[in-house]
């Protein structure tokens, strides 16, 4: 019966043992399909493994923005029946007990993970700055902390990775409350534009405004406009015209707004054009000098 359906395409094979419904893997997004792939590890492993690295922040429910599908687990030991597989990239790596974790399923059944302080560490190591920052802000506004993981760094017995590792954490801000907002605070710096802090709240008649970024002496906000934005908590249209009446009452004040899509993260180089003309043409930025 299930070879059939698997046949017919109603369901699609994730590991042996292991199947998801294709209508409902069809609807998911893509870090969803990955933290499903771990799931199906942990059905037909018989839960004996200890997730690791970007599969142990999927568990731990971090936002993780293209990182790849492979399931990641760490053992001390050679590779177990339960580890091996095309699909499963297994680190071997001593664990201190401090670095360990465990989460349940709702029906009461242990998932070994490493704790959250490591489970960024060991992503900065395997994962591109950007990337592994998106996992980092989030775990620090989930609890992780910057100097917990420094320490775990100085006393880890693993080399490889070190400097990436600290890298990381001298750019990690828990202000960012998004993946699209942890990519463009990156972007910011690497522009020369450290001026603008995240999250700066500024009065207006419409009530307090909470900017995503903002150069206060200069009166610029960069706003990062993700779709959950206008859809998460009320209906679009009602959204829209309250952003509407304080973006008006922002202007009133003498702000200027830039707004960034997802889409224009993906092209720096134009960006960072747009936005350096946009700044040279307000005048609030002839305070400061041009930036390079």
């Amino acid at each position: 019966m299930v070879t059939a359906a698997v046949t017919s395409g109603g369901l699609l094979r994730l590991r042996r043992g292991a199947y998801v419904r294709s209508a409902h893997w069809n609807a998911l997004k893509p870090w969803d399909r990955d933290k499903l792939r771990v799931m199906a590890h942990f059905e037909s492993t018989g839960g004996t493994s200890r997730y690791s690295h970007v599969s142990a922040a999927l568990l731990h429910c971090c936002p993780v923005w293209a990182s790849g599908s492979l399931v990641h687990v760490t053992t001390q030991y050679s590779n177990s029946r339960s580890s091996a597989g095309r699909d499963v990239r297994t680190h071997r790596f001593p664990l201190t007990e401090h670095e360990l974790a465990s989460l349940w399923t709702p029906d009461g059944r242990e998932i070994l993970t490493t704790s959250m302080d490591r489970t960024v560490l060991d992503c900065a190591r395997i994962l591109p700055l950007d990337k592994a920052a998106v996992i980092g802000d989030y775990a620090l506004r989930k609890g992780a902390s910057i100097d917990t993981m420094r320490h775990l760094l100085d006393e880890s017995l693993t080399v490889r990775g070190g400097r990436r590792a600290t890298d990381l954490l001298n750019v990690l801000d828990a202000r960012s409350e998004s993946a699209g907002e942890t990519r463009t605070r990156l972007l910011l710096r690497s522009f020369g534009l450290g001026m603008f802090e995240p999250q700066v709240e500024i009065p207006t008649r419409e009530g307090l405004f909470r900017a995503d970024f903002a150069d206060p002496e200069a009166q610029v906000i960069i706003e990062f406009d993700g779709a959950a934005k206008y859809t998460d908590y009320k209906p679009a249209a009602d959204v829209l015209l309250a952003e509407r009446r304080r973006e008006n009452a922002l202007q009133e004040l003498g702000w200027a707004i830039f707004r960034i899509h997802w889409k224009h993260l993906d092209r720096p180089g134009e960006l960072r054009q747009r936005l350096h003309a946009f700044l040279a043409a307000h005048p609030g930025t002839q305070k400061r000098p041009r930036p390079a």
